[in-house]
């Protein structure tokens, strides 16, 4: 950990338009997501939806795909996109030194 960010790994650890899930004691995983320009960003592990798991969905652009019902959920800010409505906890995420830091404060509330 550093200061407020909790250190999760190597960039090149996460897949390409792929995701790596962070398991959060008494709440909601974590999904943090790379995209195919190589920024990253970091959800509660749940749909609005129906609570599918993000982490297992298609990333694609700036968006996950959710795996149960093809609900589109935008990275940056967790809302559902086209007619769907809901939203996502955001956790903040960056890169630093090629270490993907998530915010550990953001972490416990998105989980809770």
């Amino acid at each position: 950990m550093i200061g407020d960010w909790l250190d999760i790994g190597w960039l090149d650890e996460i897949p390409l338009r792929g995701s790596r899930t962070i398991e959060v004691e008494g709440g909601d995983d974590v999904a943090v997501f790379r995209t195919g320009d190589n920024r990253v960003f970091a959800l509660a592990d749940r749909c609005p939806h129906k609570h599918g798991r993000l982490s297992q969905g298609i990333v694609h652009g700036n968006a996950v795909a959710c795996p149960l019902h093809n609900w589109k959920i935008a990275l940056a800010t967790g809302e559902a996109q086209g007619a769907d409505t809901g939203c996502t906890p955001v956790v903040p995420a960056k890169v630093s030194g090629g270490r993907v830091l998530i915010c550990r404060a953001s972490t416990l509330k998105a989980a809770a």
